[in-house]
């Protein structure tokens, strides 16, 4: 049916401060409206205790397609989005080869497409072949659809070059994705630099490290006017810089992830490589400040940083598995769990680091129910436990940390440009 009315359900939608038991209905894939009654014409979704909100958008996804397909492809990667709740997605341009031609970004669009399982959208490389030395076609690549540019994985460690970066894409509005590490720092490591990696005689990664590179990132957001988001925000100085940096009215956003804010280094312990992630889990003071960030604003986005890797790989000496976990499936739950329940963030609080903050950053017009909008929905049992068993994850690779946890809510139906693509 072109028309759908989902009645009885609690709505939320921070982009028009929406918290409420009401109905909503969608017709040719657009949002009509709030309070609607049923005429009968509609196909109607029962979410009596259930919560009705923007689709989902994650903003740091690594979907491995070209090059990568033994870990993950793009039709995997977007249904298990969809089992995650999302909606739409941002893929990330660390492939074999990487997204830095009009060619590749036209690739992913089209697998995408074919898949069509959720929206995604592309990041392209800011230097060719994520090398550093040479900015990539900003302006040919923003006209293929890039919607953001990062060399993630690989830190710009030339200044002049994210100086010029940022210069160029500001003539097309579009931010830089920092990877923010100093390599010579994290040479070798493979955990936060701590208490713990002493105990354990493990490599660490200094906190100074991300510190360092964020401050320089903000000076040069601020000296050309460009739009830095700082991806994966882990560590307590990170989170001041940029506090600091907003109230002087620098363009800067971030983002968190789930595990960096629910996990600690102490679960090195274990010497499990599905713990080994850059940056590193961090100890408990930076996880705090994190926490804090989330709640007072200054982080904006939760990202799940998908990064999927096969089982094989993951499966060598800690030294030499690479860094990554699985996410797109887990984050929702992880937030409800971990965030909510407690009471560090609201609902609507959650929802926006979820929906609209994402989609201006990236400047979709997605992340809202708002009449004329795509009808992207998602609807969110808040009450569904489960457990989450690697094996049952629609995700190709299995490399979560959260095997074995009971977590508190899950998406139950999701609704791309009006059509039911995913139903639990």
């Amino acid at each position: 049916m072109e028309r759908i009315l989902i009645v009885n359900g609690r709505v939320i939608d921070p982009s028009q401060n929406v918290d409420r038991v009401t109905n909503l209905l969608i017709e040719n894939g657009k949002i009509v409206g709030l309070d609607a009654t049923p005429s009968g014409q509609e196909e109607i979704i029962d979410a009596t205790g259930k919560i009705v909100c923007p689709g989902l958008i994650d903003m740091h996804v690594h979907l491995r397609e070209p090059g990568g397909e033994e870990d993950e492809t793009i039709a995997t990667g977007t249904l298990a989005a969809l089992s995650g709740g999302f909606t739409t997605v941002a893929c990330c341009p660390n492939t074999d080869p990487p997204i830095d031609t009009q060619a590749a970004v036209y690739f992913v669009r089209e697998r995408a497409a074919r898949a069509d399982h959720c929206n995604v959208v592309v990041i392209a490389c800011v230097s060719k072949n994520r090398e550093g030395k040479e900015l990539a076609e900003i302006g040919q690549l923003c006209e293929a659809g890039a919607v953001a540019f990062t060399d993630d994985g690989s830190p710009i460690a030339n200044a002049e070059l994210m100086r010029r970066a940022f210069q160029y894409c500001l003539m097309f509005d579009k931010p830089i994705l920092s990877h923010a590490e100093i390599p010579e720092l994290t040479a070798g490591g493979v955990m936060h630099e701590g208490l713990v990696s002493l105990i354990l005689g493990l490599q660490g990664m200094p906190a100074a490290a991300e510190d360092a590179m964020v401050a320089r990132d903000i000076a040069l957001a601020e000296s050309t006017g460009g739009r830095l988001h700082v991806m994966h925000v882990s560590t307590q100085g990170s989170v001041q810089a940029i506090r600091r940096a907003k109230s002087r009215g620098v363009r800067v956003t971030a983002e968190v992830t789930p595990h960096h804010i629910s996990l600690t280094d102490e679960a090195l312990r274990s010497f499990d490589s599905n713990f080994k992630v850059n940056p590193p889990l961090r100890s408990r003071e930076h996880v705090e400040t994190l926490l804090e960030g989330l709640s007072d604003g200054t982080i904006d986005v939760i990202a799940s940083d998908h990064a999927p890797h096969a089982k094989e790989k993951k499966m060598q000496e800690l030294d030499r598995a690479p860094f990554g976990v699985v996410g797109l499936e887990t984050t929702l739950s992880v937030v409800i769990t971990k965030l909510i329940e407690p009471g560090y963030l609201s609902w609507s609080q959650a929802l926006e680091k979820m929906t609209i903050n994402p989609a201006r950053i990236l400047g979709l017009p997605k992340g809202t129910l708002q009449p004329g909008a795509d009808a992207d929905v998602t609807i969110i049992d808040p009450n569904l436990e489960w457990t989450v068993d690697p094996e049952a994850l629609l995700s190709k690779s299995k490399n979560t940390p959260f095997k074995g946890w009971t977590l508190k809510g899950r998406a139950v139906l999701v609704i791309v440009g009006g059509r039911i693509k995913f139903r639990r």
